[in-house]
């Protein structure tokens, strides 16, 4: 397929998912650079859905894509949430961030320090002034979910190329040429889904950037405390964010909650970082710190006013912008794909205007 209809590029999850929903009425080609599909933020996720989770645009992208991950499907014979809860602590200095927080969130419940420490044992309760749980917060299975994405663009006749990193794109009459190592691929529209290489792929196109900031954000995994059960653990974070927490496969995922800007790479993880991250942690409970048995970091994207950037470019006819999901890319990826089928094949979009209002690229260009 040299000249399908929509040339998607990148593999991760918003790559994935759009092309799938594309594919339902257009000929599509995904194209990869890596060797496989999310190979960098999407397969390096903490797996964890937060309705809650980020600013108003976002709680409703949350909202809207739920119903998409608890439905067994076309794409997945279960859902691919499962229970966990979301607690977050605050000491008398996060008091404020835990109230900034918890206006206008929903299915929040308020927790005294006692309880939050019977729900999580090794949680000084010294340290806790006050804390909140969401309940719904669930376990995404991110792995299934890329391959039920992925199977479903197969079955509708798309394609995909992995190993495949583009090394031009030039515009014409006909639309957009995409130039790859391995081929080269020619159609009207292009989606730039290339998470942290998302402004690369614009300047090759000639357009200007959106102001994309990699961040690098790293976790570890701990052996589980000794005594203590886990696996019902919910995760468990400090309100300002400075380290989270959470079960995983019977040990303890940590991150250090960082937020380091960075160029666009195959992140790392940077010992300084993860050796801080790690003692903020330690502060706030009654275990030892022990050497983790493996760490790794990946790149989160995002603009200034951290909401995703979806839509058409203003500047430049037929290039689609899927970029800036931050840290909500795979919990946001169901309402993503849906919004950018839609705008890609004219069709009526599921979200009230001034959501697309405030996803639209429209917000860094003039015409």
């Amino acid at each position: 397929m040299t000249q399908p209809d929509i040339i998607v590029i990148g593999g991760g999850i918003a790559g994935a998912s759009a092309a799938a929903m594309l594919a339902k009425d257009a000929r599509v080609v995904l194209i990869e650079a890596e060797p496989q599909l999310g190979y960098h933020s999407t397969g390096r996720s903490a797996a964890i859905f937060i309705r809650n989770y980020g600013n108003a645009v976002l709680r409703a992208l949350n909202a809207a894509s739920a119903p998409v991950l608890e439905t067994p499907s076309e794409m997945w014979d279960t859902s691919l949430l499962s229970p966990r809860g979301q607690m977050l602590i605050a000491q008398e200095s996060e008091t404020a961030v835990l109230e900034a927080y918890s206006e206008g969130a929903t299915g929040l419940e308020r927790l005294t320090a006692a309880e939050a420490v019977a729900l999580v044992p090794i949680l000084r309760p010294e340290r806790i002034a006050a804390a909140v749980i969401e309940w719904d917060a669930q376990d995404i299975d991110v792995d299934r979910m890329l391959q039920g994405y992925a199977r479903l663009l197969r079955n509708r006749g798309g394609e995909t190329v992995t190993g495949a990193p583009v090394t031009g794109i030039t515009r014409s009459k006909g639309g957009w040429q995409v130039t790859t190592q391995n081929g080269t691929w020619s159609a009207p529209i292009v989606v730039n889904a290339a998470g942290a290489w998302a402004d690369i792929v614009a300047r090759m196109a000639g357009l200007a950037p959106i102001g994309l900031m990699p961040m690098r954000r790293s976790a570890v995994l701990l052996k589980a405390p000794d005594g203590h059960k886990i696996d019902n653990w919910p995760l468990f974070a400090s309100a300002s964010e400075s380290w989270y927490a959470k079960p995983d496969a019977g040990c303890l995922f940590v991150s250090p909650a960082d937020e380091d800007p960075v160029e666009p790479h195959d992140a790392w993880p940077d010992d300084m970082v993860l050796a801080e991250g790690l003692d903020r942690f330690e502060q706030a409970v009654t275990i030892p710190i022990t050497r983790p048995t493996h760490s790794w970091a990946g790149l989160r994207n995002f603009v200034a006013d951290r909401t995703p950037v979806v839509g058409f470019d203003p500047t430049a006819e037929g290039f689609f912008w899927l970029a800036g999901q931050g840290g909500y890319g795979v919990q946001t990826a169901p309402a993503l794909a849906t919004i950018c089928a839609a705008q890609c094949l004219e069709l009526r979009s599921p979200m009230d205007d001034n959501i697309l209002d405030a996803l639209s690229p429209d917000r860094f260009r003039t015409t």
